[in-house]
């Protein structure tokens, strides 16, 4: 590998993350919950492990899904468009080299009397902008 390679962006994705949330304008959606599946995609301005192979130099995906997990469950949100936004917002302040991020809230089964395979929102924050 080129030793002088210096990627502007990384990007690591997480799909699928399944998590009970309590969001929602319907009394029924903050008390009992329902699933929402979640997917991320964060833009990493430093990412050394492209270099080294080393696990510190990249961000770990097991502490990206916690900080998720608990940005959304932390608080009831009555829109999908603020819990992604406080989410990203979470994210971006826990972990330095993330520089961008993209969040997706996805409810599988919203409360709307059609069949549908599910409403989501997606937001996309930058370091920079904020």
């Amino acid at each position: 590998m080129n030793p002088d390679l210096d990627p502007e962006v990384v990007t690591v994705r997480l799909s699928g993350v399944s998590v009970h949330t309590n969001h929602g304008v319907s009394d029924a959606e903050r008390e009992v919950g329902q699933r929402m599946v979640f997917d991320l995609e964060l833009g990493l301005t430093e990412c050394d492990a492209v270099r080294n192979d080393e696990l510190g130099g990249t961000v770990d995906y097991g502490a990206v899904t916690e900080a998720l997990v608990e940005a959304a469950t932390s608080q009831s949100y009555l829109t999908l468009e603020r819990l992604t936004t406080a989410t990203g917002e979470s994210l971006l302040d826990r972990f330095p080299a993330v520089g961008r991020v993209t969040v997706r809230a996805t409810k599988p089964e919203p409360p709307i009397p059609v069949v549908m395979d599910g409403a989501s929102v997606e937001v996309t924050l930058l370091r920079s902008a904020r």
